[in-house]
């Protein structure tokens, strides 16, 4: 086997953990959401449920990003697909960047407020 078809193959798999991950991530959100929202205040369950699978689909692009850019700069080098990969990345990089704000009110770059940050948890 070909060294770019093991790097090829390398990005499908972590693309494909990036699906797992977001996934899994939104079934035990879901599960975790079901088993607590009776016992939380009113809007509590929601936030954290929210924030949970905000969280796990984060976490999903951060993985799809990576095997984006394994298979297209490591395996296929045309300009085509390099501007492809970054105009997907700038998407990409959007959502995650306002799911973050969305879930957490603040930007990622911007210090967590350590009183709100007691009353999520």
């Amino acid at each position: 086997m070909a060294l770019t078809e093991i790097i090829s193959l390398a990005g499908y798999a972590i693309e494909a953990a990036g699906v797992l991950v977001v996934m899994i991530g939104s079934v035990l959100s879901t599960i975790n959401f079901l088993r607590g929202y009776r016992h939380q205040s009113e809007g509590i369950a929601y936030r954290v449920y929210r924030r949970q699978l905000g969280r796990s689909i984060i976490l999903g692009l951060e993985f799809l990003i990576a095997g984006d850019i394994i298979r297209t700069v490591i395996v296929e080098t045309s300009l085509e697909n390099v501007a492809v990969l970054g105009l997907i990345i700038l998407i990409r990089t959007f959502l995650s960047l306002t799911l973050h704000l969305e879930i957490e009110g603040r930007w990622p770059w911007q210090p967590e407020d350590k009183g709100s940050a007691q009353k999520a948890s």
